[in-house]
């Protein structure tokens, strides 16, 4: 199954929740893109000592992978972080965020985020015990995660962030279950829906099936979060 083009990368608007969403070639990315500029990370939790990265034993239950440290950046303590999208979506979720946790497999510890910034298509940040580049050069490898809460709010109630429509169920409009979704894709045109579906192999064997779908206008009709259900135009047999 291959995706159908049309569309483009950039988070676009759709018709609102448990309405029809526009037939024109709308698509949505991973994190909406907005402007960006310097940020400072304002109001930051006091539950994190200012000047110290604190180990923790867990991440909280709304924790979101958004990017990895990549190197130090200047000779200050700010690190480099490549986003998981890039700067204008993930990056975004970042700059928003008050905390970020560091994970490197056992490894994990929190943050308090003093300033962060594009800097090209990458985030630099400066945390909070992370003075000189040797600290910031310990970070390298770890995956950031910030809070699904502390993720910039959206414009539009018709928007949508990839991490809430994965884990979604998409039926047709008949009302034919295709699966959920599973994963989204960025193909660089515009987002595509990863759905998984219990399938059967030749051998009868029980396989996990997969139908890809444009997450855009033409097909995606309905997005009802509450009930966690994607209502698209799309036949069972493609």
């Amino acid at each position: 199954m291959s995706a159908r083009d049309s569309g483009s990368d950039e988070a676009r608007k759709a018709k609102p929740e448990h309405s029809e969403v526009a037939t024109e070639a709308a698509t949505f990315g991973a994190f909406v893109r907005k402007p960006v500029t310097r940020r400072l990370a304002a109001n930051v939790s006091d539950e994190v000592q200012p000047g110290v990265i604190e180990p923790v034993e867990s991440l909280p239950d709304d924790a979101v992978e958004v990017g990895a440290v990549v190197d130090a950046y200047g000779l200050k303590g700010w690190v480099k972080v490549v986003p998981h999208a890039n700067a204008g979506r993930g990056g975004d979720a970042m700059l928003a965020a008050k905390r970020w946790w560091l994970v490197k497999g056992a490894d994990r510890k929190s943050a308090r985020c003093m300033q962060s910034k594009v800097h090209s298509d990458t985030i630099v940040a400066r945390l909070g015990g992370c003075d000189d580049r040797d600290a910031a050069l310990a970070l390298r490898g770890h995956a950031v995660h910030v809070s699904r809460s502390d993720f910039p709010k959206l414009a539009d109630a018709d928007e949508f962030y990839w991490v809430d429509l994965i884990g979604l169920d998409v039926e047709n409009e008949a009302g034919v279950a295709l699966g959920h979704v599973a994963d989204m894709i960025d193909n660089g045109v515009h987002s595509i829906m990863r759905i998984e579906f219990p399938a059967t192999a030749k051998d009868g064997k029980p396989i996990t099936g997969e139908r890809l779908i444009p997450f855009v206008g033409v097909y995606v009709k309905t997005v009802d979060q509450t009930a966690k259900k994607i209502v698209v135009d799309w036949d069972a047999d493609y």
